[in-house]
């Protein structure tokens, strides 16, 4: 076996094995109570990416250059309209204020509501502090009212095609 192939096959095998790890603890075992938060709260809608920019700026500039920030551009015009591509290409598709056709620019994509939850109680509640410095017990109120990432592993929801399920055919 040439050392090409060995690479190769090692890669395969490492990538393999995490995404089994990953699988295995976000199926099989429950949430463990050390990594366990409270739940945000109910109810909340999709803002996008414009309101999320106003306070997380940085975060919104790294986001622009990812694959994430393109996953609705770099679908062909045919697939824009198609609901197996749209519920990974874009953010909250078919949920109540998620992504909808020409409706919500700002949910095109794979954007920061598609891993932390819809956000606008985070929005409220994070405004009501304005630019003040905010204390331990403010910060986590805020940091409360929304997921450093959602339960159960959001990104195993599209990222399949890693694992066990092959992307769906398309023209391109």
């Amino acid at each position: 076996m040439c050392e090409r192939t060995r690479t190769t096959l090692g890669r395969i095998i490492g990538v393999g094995t995490f995404v089994l790890f990953a699988l295995l603890l976000t199926t099989v075992w429950p949430e463990p109570s050390w990594l366990a938060h409270a739940a945000p709260p109910e109810g909340q809608t999709y803002i996008g990416t414009k309101k999320c920019a106003a306070c997380h700026f940085n975060q919104f500039m790294t986001w622009k250059k990812t694959e994430h920030a393109k996953a609705f551009d770099v679908l062909p015009q045919k697939y824009k309209e198609d609901a197996e591509c749209l519920a990974c290409h874009t953010t909250g598709y078919d949920k109540p204020t998620g992504y909808k056709e020409a409706l919500s620019p700002n949910l095109a994509g794979v954007s920061c509501e598609a891993c932390h939850g819809p956000g606008s109680e985070h929005g409220k509640i994070a405004t009501t502090f304005g630019k003040k410095k905010l204390t331990e017990d403010d910060e986590k109120t805020v940091r409360g009212s929304i997921y450093k990432i959602l339960p159960y592993n959001a990104c195993i929801t599209c990222h399949t095609s890693k694992a066990h399920k092959k992307h769906p055919k398309y023209d391109k």
